[in-house]
């Protein structure tokens, strides 16, 4: 079943980058976003002295993904966590530093294949959208309980929509009538709220649905942690993979790297101190993008924008 949801995107490629830190017999390289397993099974096989620990927040993709990398036995460790729990999953496992880690963001392909999850505004379904179903806010009930000024703010924020206005009205007077509880009735109130004027390619509800997806599961406030916290706990010679699919998180991702990779030594300093040398070195220029192969195979890699880096010096 694994396999006919889920094509791992950039699998090569995100070998490539992180095998010069998984060749010491040993190394423990984490799947920050484990999903169906996809990328840690290939990273096993590929690497078979290597130790993976696997995080995800959904725990039905947690069981997919143990069933699928149960032949590897004591080499997997698989952890029911959001990725900024990362600091935490090590001390608990007594890991004290890592070779590799990969953050392939965003909705899995389970996640948004699956109608009853309410990912997708394609198809009706009720309004969840939590990548954690054990977590307490849904998607129906950010339409429920916050004010315009909430709605508008997430809808700007984490959707970019420039419709945001328009939309949280609109949101704010049809759930008077009725709740708001279903993608397709969103969907129809998005529609309708739109200007001829203000329509344009793709589907009206997307940035919407992105946004509410954003805010339900938290899922920028937990990159600004992760990020760090994942190159803190790279050895010297360990290496970060992160692959992202719309620009907040990219966003995130290219700060943190650039700054990280950058000294900060005074301009006009003689010497380079040691504590002023970049803890990172960039692997990629930019953001990579899929080819077109890789977008002729794998539609869902369209989007995708990856960069890498490699640890060289441990903070001052």
């Amino acid at each position: 079943m694994t396999d006919r949801l889920h094509i791992p995107v950039l699998l090569e490629r995100c070998l490539e980058l992180l095998a010069p830190a998984l060749a010491s017999p040993g190394a423990v390289v984490v799947d920050a976003t484990l999903g169906l397993g996809g990328h840690a099974e290939a990273m096993l096989d590929r690497f078979p002295e290597v130790r993976l620990v696997g995080l995800d927040r959904d725990r039905h993709a947690l069981a997919m993904s143990a069933e699928r990398l149960a032949r590897f036995g004591d080499r997997v460790e698989l952890v029911h966590t959001v990725y900024d729990g990362l600091p935490q999953v090590l001390a608990d496992l007594g890991i004290e530093s890592i070779a590799g880690i990969l953050f392939d963001l965003g909705v899995s392909s389970m996640q948004l294949d699956l109608p009853e999850r309410g990912f997708a505004y394609s198809r009706d379904a009720p309004l969840d959208m939590r990548m954690d179903d054990t977590s307490e806010l849904t998607a129906a009930r950010v339409l429920a309980e916050y004010d315009e000024s909430e709605l508008r703010r997430i809808f700007y924020e984490y959707g970019e929509e420039k419709l945001a206005p328009r939309y949280a009205r609109r949101i704010v007077e049809a759930r008077q009538v009725e709740p708001i509880e279903s993608s397709a009735r969103l969907v129809a109130i998005i529609d309708e709220a739109t200007p001829a004027a203000a329509r344009r390619s793709g589907h009206q509800a997307k940035r919407v649905f992105q946004a509410l997806r954003i805010e339900v599961n938290q899922e920028l406030a937990v990159l600004e942690r992760a990020i760090p916290a994942a190159v803190d706990a790279l050895g010297p010679g360990g290496r970060i993979v992160v692959m992202a699919y719309q620009s907040l998180e990219d966003r995130i991702v290219k700060r943190v790297l650039q700054t990280r990779s950058t000294s900060t030594a005074p301009r006009g300093l003689p010497v380079e101190l040691p504590e002023h040398r970049p803890e990172l070195r960039l692997l990629v220029r930019g953001a990579e993008l899929a080819d077109d192969d890789e977008r002729a195979r794998n539609p869902r890699a369209t989007p995708v924008r990856l960069r890498a880096a490699e640890k060289i010096t441990e903070a001052a």
